[in-house]
């Protein structure tokens, strides 16, 4: 099978003062089939966030080449990165990023309202267990609530990969351990990839592809054939 992401000899160099310069993310390679879930796992400040961020054109590489489902992303600016931002990722972020005067479901409709082959929002939060949840504001739901409109939001856009940053980061144990089950749900019943950051390893058993970062390296990659449900899974 074609890999749906592929990552080859990715670096990320930042200046920590004249002239002193540190690689965030050294050298990495790596593979991501069409429909898995991958569990990107290592400590706070291995690089995991500025990787995600390569990956979703918020940032960009010094060297190295990253495609999507063929394209290259690496060298794309302006209009095309603006366009493959918009299209064919879809994010989850550990504080939400919703709009705070807009109801879920206008938070929903306002991504889909600028991608192409868009998903109705209403149904998106539906299949979410979000029916009666829609014409709330973000202050009048909870965390739990607010991360799944997050979620709908990047599945409304109906992308390419949806890129989870630490998705469970502001949630209790049992809402995230919920929300980790919609995303592990989500990926197994729509086909979508799915990339989650995370720096409990503990996760690594609900993946169908597991990449271990270390100092801006991957150190090792990993593929469960039987992943865990989530359920099953105790940190």
């Amino acid at each position: 099978m074609e890999p749906i992401i592929e990552v080859r000899h990715l670096t990320h160099t930042y200046s920590v003062g004249t002239p002193f310069q540190r690689d965030a993310v050294h050298d990495v390679s790596f593979t991501v089939e069409k429909g898995e879930l991958c569990v990107i796992v290592g400590h706070s400040g291995a690089g995991k966030t500025t990787l995600l961020n390569i990956l979703g054109g918020m940032d960009t590489a010094t060297s190295g080449h990253v495609r999507l489902d063929g394209r290259e992303i690496t060298g794309l600016g302006g209009r095309a990165l603006t366009e493959y931002r918009r299209n064919d990722v879809g994010f989850v972020f550990q504080f939400y990023n919703l709009v705070q005067n807009l109801t879920a479901r206008e938070n929903v409709e306002l991504a889909a309202e600028i991608c192409r082959g868009s998903l109705p929002a209403e149904e998106v939060l539906t299949k979410l267990g979000l029916a009666d949840r829609m014409d709330n504001f973000p202050a009048q739901l909870s965390g739990g609530e607010q991360q799944r409109v997050s979620i709908a939001r990047a599945l409304a856009k109906n992308p390419k990969m949806i890129l989870c940053d630490e998705p469970t980061g502001a949630l209790d144990y049992q809402t995230g351990k919920a929300v980790l089950k919609l995303l592990q749900d989500t990926c197994r019943e729509t086909g979508k990839t799915v990339l989650i950051i995370t720096h409990n390893s503990a996760l690594t058993r609900m993946a169908d592809r597991v990449i271990h970062i270390r100092s801006g390296q991957a150190v090792g990659t990993e593929v469960n054939r039987t992943p865990t449900p989530i359920e099953q899974i105790e940190w």
